[in-house]
């Protein structure tokens, strides 16, 4: 195969370019095309999934009353916490496929209205099996979000620019950390308004934004470039031409359908154990700060809002120098082994003021992987291919949602601390690290 100036051959990511001026122009993408399409769909999509991601985590600062107040132990609440995932994952590919079919205004903005309702039903919780029940509908309801903008995204930015894309879209996590951080507290402190707890106010104003922002996209968000009135032709005719050629060269390649794919499996199970650390120690985060210091659910609130602050910097500056050099997967893997160090440091060291900022760290980390990790798929899947092959990632991925939270609760309740499941948590981000090696070597070969 002949490789076109500055597209990324599907079976050699790490020689994806930079975003300068130069390779603008080799890929025909040009410096206001690329500058209109960010700026008109990033900060809309991020805005989505911030409010997705503190949808699903929002009960990690209500359970510091709701828990108390329904009597729900640690096991009870990590199996209500990780439910979520379940019918998530499982409704991960059909979700994609009628995004690819019906087109992403339509759907997205269906995904953010239902999500949106059931977030606000929670405030109605009394029971644990209400608590499970509400949990695995919002999973339900919220499946197809994240691999859904993973897609719409190729359908707008050429390889060489997807993993600073990913990683500007992406800083929505971190950054929704920081915003619900800050917000927690006051809601939290709204205990007796109206007759309602402070928690019940937690998933009430936290639901309605989604249900709003659900017209938004259906009214801003275009199906793809031939949609956007905002382009002019030429422009249109840019995207259009430079992803065509990508997928001409990509279907060179004769790559086997995703769910044949090893790469899309051994993707799905790096994501596996990363997002099991993730919301194994996010779910637990507030109650495990206030535990190590005896702060306030204010200060916890806003220390958590600055590691997400400081995370939105660690993405975007990981994203941006993985793109600048061309390099994908020790972007990923050396923060992988650092947040591995982190939490094994922070359980053993007994005191708060060295585990306090590590387990920090080890969530910043977390956030400095994204941009090259998510880059990487989407150079070997195109079109339908790249809707099955990121749903089902991101499906066998969510497994760890549901065991990280789970397992952490258990340990808990087990042990009387979280001593031991923060430790465990360095083995999952090893053997993250391995399997980006063996990844590593797959997509260097030719298929």
């Amino acid at each position: 195969m002949t490789d076109l100036p500055a597209v990324a051959p599907a079976s050699q990511p790490d020689t994806s370019p930079s975003l300068d001026a130069k390779t603008l122009t080799a890929t025909g993408i040009g410096k206001q095309t690329a500058r209109k399409i960010t700026w008109r769909l990033i900060p809309l999509l991020s805005v989505g999934y911030a409010i997705a991601y503190i949808d699903r985590i929002n009960i990690s600062f209500a359970a510091l009353q709701m828990n108390r107040d329904l009597r729900f132990s640690a096991t009870i609440y990590g199996l209500g916490a990780g439910l979520f995932f379940l019918s998530y994952s499982a409704c991960e590919i059909p979700s994609n496929l009628m995004l690819h079919r019906i087109g992403a205004r339509r759907w997205m903005a269906r995904i953010l209205l239902t999500w949106g309702v059931l977030a606000m039903l929670m405030a109605r919780v009394r029971t644990p099996m209400e608590f499970y029940g509400l949990r695995l509908l919002l999973g339900a309801a919220e499946a197809g979000f994240f691999p859904g903008v993973l897609y719409y995204l190729t359908l707008w930015f050429p390889a060489g620019m997807r993993a600073r894309a990913i990683s500007r879209f992406y800083v929505a996590l971190p950054l929704s950390t920081a915003i619900m951080g800050s917000v927690a507290g006051v809601l939290l402190g709204m205990q007796g308004r109206l007759g309602l707890a402070g928690w019940q106010w937690l998933f009430l104003v936290e639901g309605l934004p989604a249900i709003l922002l659900s017209g938004v996209f259906l009214r801003l968000l275009p199906d793809r470039p031939a949609d956007a009135a905002w382009l002019e032709p030429r422009e249109r005719s840019e995207i259009e031409a430079v992803l065509a050629r990508e997928a001409i060269e990509a279907g060179k390649l004769h790559s086997p359908s995703p769910l044949r794919d090893p790469r899309v499996w051994l993707f799905g199970l790096a994501n596996t154990v990363m997002l099991a650390v993730l919301y194994a120690f996010t779910f637990s985060a507030p109650i495990l700060f206030t535990g190590l210091t005896h702060w306030s659910v204010m200060a916890v609130g806003n220390f958590i809002s600055a590691m997400g602050l400081v995370g939105v910097v660690a993405m975007v500056a990981n994203g941006w120098h993985s793109d600048r050099n061309g390099e994908r997967f020790w972007h990923a893997a050396v923060p992988g082994f650092l947040q591995a160090v982190a939490f094994l440091v922070a359980a053993v060291a007994h005191r708060a003021v060295i585990s306090v900022p590590l387990l920090a760290l080890a969530f910043v980390l977390f956030a400095a992987i994204q941009g090259p990790l998510l880059m990487l798929p989407t150079t070997f899947l195109h079109g339908r291919n790249a809707a099955v092959g990121l749903a089902t990632i991101n499906m066998v991925g969510m497994v760890g949602g549901f065991v990280g939270p789970s397992l952490m609760g258990i340990l808990r309740d087990w042990t009387g601390s979280y001593e031991l499941g923060i430790a465990l948590l360095a083995l999952p981000m090893l053997a993250f690290c391995g399997i980006l090696l063996v990844l590593r070597r797959l997509l260097g070969r030719r298929p």
